[in-house]
């Protein structure tokens, strides 16, 4: 097992650890994923100029050792007045388009603000552990209702989610009525989601449709 330093911060189902100045370790609490092949997925990805960390080969079904990457996220730059809604949903939009380009029909199925870091380099793509291989309409109807859920909530968030759900639907894009049905189907089944936050599933497909280009 990798050994590690201080605890660098904690998700619904990982934890990510500090190793040294380049590598990090993100370490799965609920052993759900597959590190191993959600590495592999990242250099497939990375190998085609996608935006991802670079990853070290391993065969661990928990734990995933990256690059350590130097940037806030999208939410903690927003938060700072550094990036504003409607140009970080664009640039979610540009990255949905980005990965749906290379060959295999790569999804994410989790691109949202807190899984966009913003480095010198550029915006790198996080938390790869729900990709497959499937449906483009499907990664804009994941992306668009965590965006909705968040938009129709009491958080803080909720009136700058709204502006980047807008803008990320702004033009055309790959999202059909099939892949946004499934896209709810998939988060209410997710059984990280709060009761609250399901609830709000039906308002939050209603509001996207209302949207939809």
């Amino acid at each position: 097992m990798t050994t590690t330093g201080r605890l660098l911060g904690s998700g619904r189902t990982a934890d990510v650890y500090e190793i040294d100045e380049a590598w990090v370790l993100r370490r799965d609490r609920e052993g759900w994923g597959d590190a191993a092949a959600e590495g592999a997925l990242m250099e497939y990805v990375r190998g085609h100029g996608y935006p991802v960390p670079r990853v070290r080969p391993s065969d661990s079904r928990t734990d995933l050792v990256m690059e350590r990457l130097a940037g806030p996220t999208m939410v903690q730059a927003w938060a700072a007045g550094s990036l504003g809604s409607e140009n970080a949903g664009a640039v979610l939009a540009g990255l949905l388009r980005r990965l749906h380009a290379i060959p295999g029909r790569v999804i994410h199925l989790d691109l949202h603000p807190e899984n966009v870091i913003l480095t010198d380099t550029g915006p790198r793509v996080i938390d790869w552990g729900t990709a497959e291989r499937g449906d483009p309409g499907l990664d804009w109807g994941m992306s668009a209702i965590i965006l909705a859920q968040v938009a129709l909530s009491e958080e803080p968030y909720a009136e700058p989610a709204r502006a980047m759900l807008t803008a990320l639907l702004a033009d055309p894009s790959d999202l059909t009525p099939q892949g946004l049905a499934e896209a709810r189907r998939r988060r209410a089944a997710n059984p990280t989601m709060s009761r609250d936050e399901v609830e709000l599933l039906g308002e939050a497909e209603e509001l996207i449709r209302s949207l939809m280009v």
